[in-house]
């Protein structure tokens, strides 16, 4: 092989791996404490578990890409399954469901929001 064929399969892999990291990053967990109030967090995911003061605002992201539990307070009567690719938000001292964590794409041809005039 010459050093211009090996350098072109080198660029190649760099741009595969790219892509699966970008992937494997989007499918992940965003949890925004929406309270006035700091929340203790505890991520449980693959047998470990992680504790995260969450002050009020404050945005953990990229967390659980494989899914995992999240309690809220050291309570394990607030404990919320997480799949690894939502949105969710704590409201109330309760978690809630915004929505998978994927952009919306406008619907092609229609002239309702997020159309292209």
């Amino acid at each position: 092989m010459t050093g211009f064929a090996v350098s072109r399969i080198a660029v190649i892999m760099m741009g595969v791996a790219a892509v699966v990291l970008g992937a494997e990053a989007a499918a992940s967990v965003s949890l925004t404490n929406r309270d006035d109030r700091q929340h203790k967090v505890t991520i449980v995911e693959d047998g470990q578990s992680e504790d995260h003061i969450l002050a009020p605002s404050a945005v953990l992201e990229g967390i659980c890409p494989k899914g995992c539990v999240i309690r809220l307070n050291d309570s394990d009567d607030d404990e919320y399954t997480l799949d690894g690719n939502e949105s969710v938000s704590i409201e109330g001292g309760f978690v809630y469901y915004d929505g998978p964590e994927v952009p919306e794409q406008p619907s092609p041809g229609g002239n309702g929001e997020g159309a292209v005039k």
